[in-house]
């Protein structure tokens, strides 16, 4: 298919309760430097207890519709949007990110130069709640949080925070996941890969995102992940036998001291002092350990996490 130098885009907004950040977000995507009459952004609540909230916001911007999903999860939100879009590329990002200003040209350009291109994952920088004075948390956030190149250099994919795709990619591979709390960004970009599209990472097309700051939110993101990471791999085992196999060696990695981690912790000059290089390698076993405690509520039947 051929495309125009500037093809319509459709960007998909996902919102739970996080209407404060929502803003935010959409007054980056007002000020990009992409044509404002050939994109369109389309927000999706999930269900958030102040809808009322997000619909005044939404109200302010002009190019912004809402609309509602009612199954829990950001990816049957990023699918309901996906049905609603008249883009030909589809841009997808997350109501706590801020994109660049360039962000959509950017992520256009990028779709456009490579041939057969099917996915375009773009950067995502971290910042703190106050860059002078970092908790432990967002220090480990710092070195570990969305690590696009190695997301995509790995698993075939990358965090939906910030991806690029044509709408004509998603309708021959297929939408995301909707039973995925999390990892479903990198199920489809597998899925991707499997039909022979071309995925490329640029570092030039920017998102800023707040990093997590509290041992509450890290814990949140912690059982969410470890959720999708092992839900996303037992998609591709059948037999019971296979299943409890890759449950015990899911659990087993998680129970080994992350003493690489720990290693490399020591020699990251982004950590100042050895304050902060013990600090963050405590978190890293409390990560750990906090996701061998989530496989195993799983393994005896819990529902996992939305966030």
């Amino acid at each position: 298919m051929e495309y125009k130098s500037r093809p319509f885009v459709s960007a998909i907004v996902p919102v739970f309760n996080d209407s404060e950040h929502l803003k935010i977000c959409l007054e980056a995507l007002e000020k990009q430097t992409y044509p404002k009459e050939l994109y369109e952004i389309i927000v999706v609540d999930n269900g958030s207890s102040d809808r009322e909230k997000v619909q005044s916001i939404i109200a302010r911007f002009r190019q912004a519709i809402l609309t509602d999903e009612s199954i829990p999860g950001s990816y049957a939100a990023r699918n309901k949007g996906i049905s609603l879009a008249k883009g030909e590329v589809i841009a997808f990002t997350d109501a706590d990110c801020i994109p660049a200003p360039n962000w959509i040209e950017k992520g256009v350009n990028n779709l456009l130069k490579v041939p057969n291109c099917g996915q375009v994952v773009g950067k995502v920088d971290l910042f703190f709640k106050n860059p002078d004075r970092p908790t432990a948390i967002e220090l480990y956030e710092s070195i570990t949080a969305f690590p696009q190149e190695k997301l995509l250099k790995e698993y075939k994919g990358g965090a939906t925070a910030n991806v690029f795709t044509f709408k004509e990619v998603i309708d021959r591979v297929g939408a995301f996941d909707a039973s995925l709390k999390s990892n479903g960004d990198l199920e489809w970009g597998a899925r991707v890969f499997a039909k022979g599209y071309v995925q490329i990472y640029a570092d030039d097309v920017c998102v800023a995102h707040p990093a997590r700051y509290s041992l509450a939110q890290l814990y949140k993101r912690t059982i969410r992940l470890a959720a999708g990471s092992y839900q996303r791999q037992c998609k591709n085992v059948s037999s019971r036998i296979q299943k409890q196999k890759l449950f015990l060696d899911c659990l087993w990695r998680n129970m080994i001291p992350p003493l690489f981690f720990v290693f490399n912790a020591f020699r990251d000059s982004r950590l100042q002092g050895l304050n902060q290089k013990i600090q963050v390698s405590l978190i890293m076993f409390y990560v750990r350990y906090v996701s061998a405690w989530e496989l195993c509520r799983l393994q005896l039947g819990a529902t996992s996490a939305r966030e």
